[in-house]
C-alpha cells in the first residue's frame, strides 16, 4: 500500500482493489478523486450510497448541479479535475463515495472510501494525588487526551522512562469515550504507583501517541513522598571553637517526610520540649556548660542523637603588670600562670620569662607575652622603668676639624635623664640619651687656660667632673717646647750611637791583630790615649 498527501487530502491506494481510501482532516476540506482525475467525461455523477445523487456535472454545462438535500447540500462542489470537494470534514463523512463517469458509449464507476482523522488535544494530568506514601500503592493521577480520531494511545513516563504495568507496584488502567455529538474519542489513563523515598525528585509525565504525530507530552509533575522518620541528627550551630560567652544553637533534624516540627532536647540531664521549631539556643555559655547534649522525637525518646559540646577557656595571670618602677641594681621577679581547656602556647617577644637579678638601665622597656589556644588569645604586658642617680663615666676633649675650637664630651649614666650644666659658656652641639646613657657635647673657644666642670643632676642626685682646657696660644707654646725637647733627645741619641759604633770598631781591631811571637811595644803616651778613648767609648 502506498500513500501520499495531496492538497490536504491523504489518498491511499490498495493494489488489486477497486476501492481506494482517502484520509481527510477533521474540519478541513476533503477532496475525493474521480479515477484520480484522469477522466474527460461527458458527464459525472457522485453519490454517497444513500438514495439520490450528491451532484451531477454535465459536459455541456460549466457548473455542477447539487442534488443533495441533506447536510451535504451546502458542503459539496466539484473541482476542475472532476474531484468531489467536501468542506468542513467531519466523522459523518467516513463512508464510500462513488463517481460514475458517463460517456456516449460507456458508464464507469470509481468508489473511494473516506476516513477522517483528528489529532488529540495535548495530554493533561488531572485528579493528581496531593502526596504519595512510601511503599503504598496510591493513585498518582489521571491522564486525558481529548477529541481525537482515531483515539490516542497514552504512555506514562517517570524521568522520561516509560512505566510498565506489573500488576503490583504499577497498575495502569485506560479507557476511551466518544462524544455523541462529534464522534471524536477521548482517551483517559489512570496510574496507580508505589512510591519510594527516592521519588522525592522524580518527574511524572504522560505522552499521547497518535497516527497524526508527533507525540505530545504533558507538563511534568512532582509529588511529595511521605515516609516515617528513621534517623535523628543533632547539630551544634556555632563558630568553632566554642568560647566562653558565645551563644550556641542546637538544631535537631529528622529524615522523615513531612519532617517533624517538635522535639525533646536533653540539656545536661534536663528535658526541654520545643514545639513548632527544631532549635534550642544556649546563651552566654560558660565552661560549666561543657557536656553531652541530646535530642529526640516527641513520641519516641529511643530515636535520639547526641553531641558533645566543649567550651574553650583561657585564664592567664602575669606578675607584675602595668607600669613597674625599680631602682638600678634591684632584683625583679616575673611569673606567668595559665589555666586553659587545652594546652596553651606562649608567644613571648623573649625566648623565656625574663630574670632580673640586678637591674640595669638597658633592662627598661615594654615586655609583652601572648598566650593562646585555638580561638582564644590573651596578651599581657608590663612596662619596666629603671631609675638611678647620675654618674659621669667620662669627660674628654678634642680639637675641632678646623683647629679653631675645643669640643668637650661628657658621658653620664642616670635615669630619669640627667640635666647638664657646664661651668663655661659654649655651644651645645648635640645631646643623646639611650638605655640610661646620656652624652653631652660643648664647643668652646678658650682665650686662656681654663678648668671646665661638667655637672649632671636628676631627682635622685648629681655628679661632677673637671677637665683642663688650654688656650690656643699656650697650647701652641707647649707644642713648640715639646718639639725642642724632642730634637735635643734625638741629637743625644745620635751621638751615643756614633760613640758605640766607634768603640765596637776599636775593640774589633785590637782583637783581630795577628801576633808574630814578638812582644808589641808602644810609648806610654799612646797607651794612655788609647785607654782614655776606650773609657769614653764605654761611657
Amino acid at each position: 500500500r502506498t500513500c501520499h498527501l495531496k492538497h490536504d487530502v491523504l489518498v491511499l491506494y490498495f493494489p488489486g482493489s477497486c476501492v481506494e481510501t482517502v484520509i481527510g482532516l477533521y474540519g478541513e476540506t476533503i477532496e475525493v478523486p474521480c479515477n484520480n482525475g484522469n477522466n474527460k467525461p461527458d458527464g459525472v455523477f457522485f453519490d454517497d450510497g444513500s438514495p439520490g445523487d450528491l451532484l451531477v456535472k454535465q459536459a455541456q454545462k460549466d457548473e455542477a448541479t447539487v442534488s443533495a438535500t441533506d447536510g451535504y447540500k451546502s458542503r459539496v462542489s466539484i473541482a476542475a479535475n472532476s474531484s468531489l470537494l467536501i468542506t468542513q470534514g467531519s466523522l459523518t463523512d467516513q463512508r464510500v463515495f462513488t463517481c460514475m463517469v458517463v460517456s456516449l458509449t460507456n458508464l464507469k464507476e470509481h468508489s473511494v472510501e473516506v476516513k477522517v482523522y483528528k489529532k488529540p488535544s495535548a495530554p493533561v494530568i488531572k485528579n493528581k494525588a496531593k502526596e504519595l506514601e512510601n511503599g503504598k500503592l496510591t493513585q498518582l493521577g489521571e491522564c486525558v487526551a481529548e477529541s481525537a480520531n482515531p483515539a490516542a494511545y497514552l504512555i506514562w513516563m517517570k524521568n522520561n522512562q516509560p512505566l510498565v504495568d506489573d500488576g503490583k507496584t504499577i497498575i495502569i488502567t485506560s479507557a476511551i469515550t466518544k462524544d455523541p455529538a462529534t464522534g471524536l474519542s477521548s482517551t483517559s489513563s489512570r496510574l496507580q504507583y508505589t512510591a519510594s523515598k527516592e521519588d522525592v525528585e522524580s518527574q511524572f509525565t504522560c505522552t499521547a501517541n497518535h497516527v497524526m504525530g508527533p507525540d505530545q507530552v504533558s507538563a511534568p509533575e512532582t509529588f511529595p513522598i511521605h515516609y516515617p522518620t528513621e534517623k535523628v541528627s543533632l547539630q551544634v550551630v556555632s563558630q568553632s571553637p566554642i568560647r566562653e560567652g558565645d551563644d550556641v544553637t542546637l538544631k535537631c533534624q529528622a529524615d522523615g517526610n513531612p519532617p517533624p516540627t517538635s522535639f525533646n532536647f536533653n540539656i545536661k540531664g534536663k528535658k526541654v520540649t520545643v514545639t513548632d521549631k527544631d532549635v534550642y539556643t544556649l546563651t552566654g555559655i560558660t565552661r560549666a556548660d561543657t557536656g553531652v547534649y541530646k535530642c529526640s522525637l516527641l513520641d519516641n525518646d529511643v530515636m535520639e542523637s547526641t553531641q558533645m559540646v566543649t567550651v574553650s577557656f583561657l585564664d592567664v595571670s602575669l606578675t607584675p603588670t602595668g607600669k613597674v618602677l625599680k631602682s638600678l641594681g634591684e632584683k625583679l621577679e616575673v611569673s606567668l600562670e595559665k589555666n586553659a581547656s587545652t594546652e596553651a602556647k606562649d608567644n613571648r617577644k623573649l625566648d623565656e620569662l625574663p630574670e632580673f637579678s640586678k637591674l640595669t638601665y638597658s633592662d627598661a622597656g615594654l615586655y609583652v607575652c601572648d598566650v593562646s589556644i585555638e580561638g582564644i588569645k590573651r596578651s599581657l604586658s608590663f612596662e619596666l622603668t629603671v631609675e638611678g642617680g647620675p654618674n659621669i663615666m667620662s669627660l674628654t676633649k678634642r680639637r675641632s676639624n678646623d683647629g679653631k675650637h675645643k669640643i668637650l664630651t661628657c658621658e653620664a649614666e642616670g635615669s630619669p635623664k640627667p640635666d647638664v650644666q657646664w661651668s663655661v659658656n659654649g655651644t651645645n652641639d648635640e645631646t643623646s640619651y639611650f638605655n640610661g646613657k646620656a652624652t653631652y657635647k660643648l664647643t668652646v673657644v678658650p682665650s686662656k687656660n681654663l678648668t671646665v666642670s661638667c655637672h649632671v643632676t636628676n631627682k635622685l642626685g648629681f655628679d661632677s667632673r673637671n677637665i683642663s682646657v688650654f688656650s690656643q696660644k699656650n697650647e701652641d707654646g707647649a707644642e713648640q717646647a715639646k718639639v725642642i725637647v724632642g730634637v735635643m733627645v734625638g741629637l743625644f741619641l745620635a751621638a751615643a750611637l756614633v760613640g758605640l759604633i766607634y768603640w765596637l770598631y776599636i775593640k774589633k781591631t785590637r782583637q783581630g791583630t795577628w801576633k808574630t811571637g814578638e812582644k808589641e811595644t808602644g810609648t806610654s803616651e799612646e797607651s794612655k790615649k788609647l785607654e782614655e778613648n776606650n773609657h769614653k767609648a764605654d761611657v
